[in-house]
Formats: C-alpha cells, structure tokens, sequence
C-alpha cells in the first residue's frame, strides 16, 4: 500500500506562504462542501468542522471561532484530503485582504489586477478561471471612512471584489505560469491601477457613497426601543471586542479613523451574538434594532467627545455612524 502524501508535499506553495502562515494560528479554518443531499445543489457552505471531527455530523458552521472551527494545523492534520480549506478573514485583526477575481472578469482587467505589486499569494479559485490574491492591507485603508468596515467591496460590474470580513475558499492551486508571466509584462503606469492602493480607493469611495445613502434607511427614529435580549447582546459584545479595540495611537491621533474601527470590532463581535440570542430568545433584530444595540455598546466603549453632540440625520453622531454600520455590512 502507498504511502499517504502530505499535503504540505502536495501544496507547499500554499503552507510555507507567509501570509497563510500568518492566519494559520486562529481557529478560523474549516472546509467548504455541500450541505444535504440534493446533487444538484452546486452551492458550498462553510462546515461545522468541530461537529464534523468529533460527532461524523455535517451541518453549517453556525459561529466565527473554535466552537465550529479549528486552527490551520489541526485541520491539515485530522483532514488532510480535504479538497479546499475555507476561512473566515478579519482583515482590521489580520492585517490581510483578499482579492477575488471572477472567472467572468476580462482578461485585461484581471491581468492589471495580477500584476499590482504587493500580492503575498495567488491561487486559482474553484471554478479554475477565477483567481485569489492575498495582500496587506493598504496604506490607504483607513482614509475612506465607513468602507474599511464593509465585508465586502464589489466592482459595479462584478468583476472582482475585495473581501475584508468574509468566507474565503482557499483551493492551495496555484496560478498557472503562463497567466503569470503575461502579468509581468504588464506595463502598470499605463493601466487603471498602478498600485493595491489606487483599486482599493477605487472601490472605498464608490462604497462609502452607497453607505452612506443605505445608512438613512435604517430607522432609528424616537427613544431607544425596547429590545428582547439587547442588554445581555450588549454586555457579551463588549466583553469580547475589548481584548481587540485598538488604541487613538494606532491611527496617529485621528479620532474619526480611530472610532470607525472602534465601531468595526464592535459590531463584528455583535453579530454573533444576534445570532445565538435571537435563536434563544426566538426573535430576530432589524436593522434598526441592530444600530441602536451598536449605538449603545460604542457609548461604553468610545470616549465622549464634543463632535458626539452633534447630530447626522436628525439623530446623535454615533448612532448615525452607527446605523452606518448596519448599512455597510447588510447581507
């Protein structure tokens, strides 16, 4: 009987990469595949890895953490033929975006796009025409206001996206060589972007107008409501995004950069919660519901400050920006 391959032997461009190695410590990491079993479905889901290892049940993974998911390491190790593995980036904690390009993407836009300097790694998606490229997280990232907290910035056409609070499939196949070296030779100071900089503005500023506009439908009119289960959302959402806010120092003393990531870590930690509360509490939380609870947890974790006195359409500062928020990453 043949020896078993590593799949560090079978994919070492992908585990030696210093970006993944980067994610492989958070238990973030699961596998992709379809849930049921209707063949015709093509759709994948992320897998509740822990329920799959421990009890042999598939089912979605239904938390971002270990309670579902497991480190890099432990999952190459307890499933090492998996056909992909699938992780859910933060990019404001890891430091790293992702971004997707679509097999319906020219070919010489996606070109312009492989050939940005600054990629750590490249692979082939699932389809086998599409492509994902991980990078740091631009100089630019913050200067864009609410758009560094969506999940996702899509070009118009959809073509391509970069994903910052999102699933990503990782297939650990390489780019081909020839699609590579017609990357190269790519003169960029003739090309729509020059740098990782020049796409992310690109789609930061389209995405912050739309925000903005989606932040005013998100109605917050009147006193706070009562909410089912909102002080225990509350009180479990700062308890775990404290150990992650970062310091005023971290954006060189510029408040309003400072208080969107605030507002960020929040409501990602938030989410989580509305989930497991509501199914406990048989309830679910509109976009209203859910600015006013992230409204609330910014006013005990954000320091007060004379800009929070002023008001943006016709309600408090923070809670505008929070309802901003809500609109950013509505799915």
């Amino acid at each position: 009987m043949s020896a078993r391959i590593s799949p560090h032997d079978l994919f070492p461009e992908f585990y030696r990469n210093s970006a993944i190695r980067v994610l492989a410590g958070a238990a973030r990491w699961t596998v992709s595949g379809r849930l049921g079993d209707d063949a015709d479905v093509k759709a994948k889901a992320p897998i509740d890895v822990r329920a799959l290892l421990d009890l042999g049940r598939v089912r979605g993974a239904w938390s971002i953490g270990d309670v579902c998911l497991v480190t890099l390491a432990e999952l190459t190790d307890r499933l090492p033929d998996a056909a992909n593995h699938a992780f859910y980036l933060q990019a404001q904690s890891d430091g790293l975006m992702v971004l997707d390009i679509e097999p319906d993407c020219p070919s010489d836009v996606a070109a312009n796009l492989l050939a940005l300097p600054g990629l750590i790694y490249s692979e082939t998606s699932m389809s086998g025409r599409g492509y994902h490229l991980v990078a740091a997280l631009p100089e630019n990232f913050h200067d864009h206001g609410i758009a560094s907290s969506n999940r996702v910035l899509r070009e118009e056409h959809g073509w391509y996206e970069i994903l910052l609070d999102h699933w990503v499939t990782f297939t650990r196949r390489p780019i081909e060589e020839d699609v590579l070296t017609r990357a190269r030779e790519i003169d960029l100071s003739s090309e729509p972007f020059a740098s990782l900089e020049d796409a992310y503005a690109s789609l930061a500023e389209k995405a912050k107008a739309s925000s903005s506009a989606r932040a005013k439908a998100v109605p917050t009119a009147g006193d706070i409501p009562r909410i089912k289960g909102g002080q225990q959302i509350i009180e479990r959402t700062l308890e775990g995004a404290r150990p992650r806010l970062k310091c005023l120092d971290d954006f060189a003393g510029d408040h309003s950069r400072w208080e969107f990531s605030l507002l960020g870590t929040l409501f990602r930690e938030m989410r989580q919660h509305l989930v497991v509360i509501g199914f406990q509490r048989r309830t679910t939380y509109s976009a209203g519901d859910q600015a006013w609870l992230l409204y609330q947890a910014a006013l005990e974790a954000i320091p007060s400050r004379a800009k929070h006195e002023e008001r943006r359409n016709g309600r408090p500062f923070l809670l505008d920006r929070a309802a901003a928020m809500v609109a950013a990453n509505a799915r």
